[in-house]
């Protein structure tokens, strides 16, 4: 990774004399050029003045120095680096640990930063794991509510019948709606990993429990009927308001297909 990052601030050259180039410095320029508007936050502390996305990174200043950045999850595993050309400065943070080490690698790099930037201390690790702490409980109240909701309707009787069926989504693809051992169950057919079994939330709402638990991803499924009773559509939203933001459940468009 310092490797990595030395290629990045010599702007595409590396080896021990920098006679090698990966990619070229008006390249760098072009990933390091904002290309998506964000709008940047007011900060007196640092005096940030733009905020965007570029070709990969995101960019911002901080105290009259240009800063990139960016952050990465897979499950088990959260990765954040952030370039301070100006300085010749790059930071890597590798954390072994579930959705709540984003913040943590946050608090030690602003932690660390804050001294190359010449600002006073603030306790950014104290303030990370607060922070955490008092999601944790948002996230658990508001999941224990439904699924507390869920096992208080497990008697009743539901006609599965109307929403059995496939559905479809113009990006997303096929999603089918079937029983198994007694269960109505969801799968997609391009991700495979998206399947479990559906319960009864609401009228014409169920929390989906995906069998895939390695991130926090189950959603309430939505579905508006036709005249005759019959299932025509579903919309999804994550259930827990932490969870990450790589499933957009909330953008499928789901219709039966005829």
């Amino acid at each position: 990774m310092t490797k990595w990052m030395s290629v990045q601030l010599n702007r595409g050259k590396y080896g021990h004399n920098l006679d090698s180039t990966l990619f070229s410095a008006a390249n760098s320029k072009r990933m390091w050029t904002i290309h998506t508007p964000l709008g940047a936050e007011e900060s007196k502390r640092y005096k940030s003045h733009f905020l965007g996305y570029g070709l990969g990174w995101f960019l911002t200043d901080k105290n009259g120095c240009m800063v990139v950045s960016h952050s990465g999850y897979v499950p088990g595993m959260h990765s954040e680096v952030i370039l301070v050309p100006d300085l010749n400065l790059g930071i890597t943070i590798l954390n072994n640990s579930d959705h709540s080490g984003g913040a943590l690698n946050h608090a030690v790099i602003n932690a660390i930063l804050d001294k190359y930037l010449g600002l006073s201390e603030l306790k950014w690790v104290d303030m990370g794991v607060n922070f955490l702490a008092q999601n944790k409980g948002k996230d658990d109240e508001a999941t224990t509510k439904v699924w507390a909701k869920v096992d208080s309707l497990k008697k009743q009787k539901v006609d599965i019948q109307k929403y059995i069926g496939s559905y479809s989504d113009r990006w997303f693809g096929e999603v089918q709606v079937y029983l198994k051992d007694k269960e109505l169950r969801i799968r997609s057919v391009r991700s495979p990993k998206l399947n479990g079994v559906m319960h009864m939330y609401e009228k014409d709402i169920f929390a989906i429990r995906w069998d895939y638990q390695d991130m926090n991803c189950d959603v309430l499924a939505t579905f508006t009927l036709n005249k005759e009773g019959k299932a025509e559509s579903i919309k999804m939203k994550g259930i827990s308001p932490n969870i990450d933001f790589s499933f957009d459940f909330q953008d499928l468009d789901l219709r039966r297909k005829p």
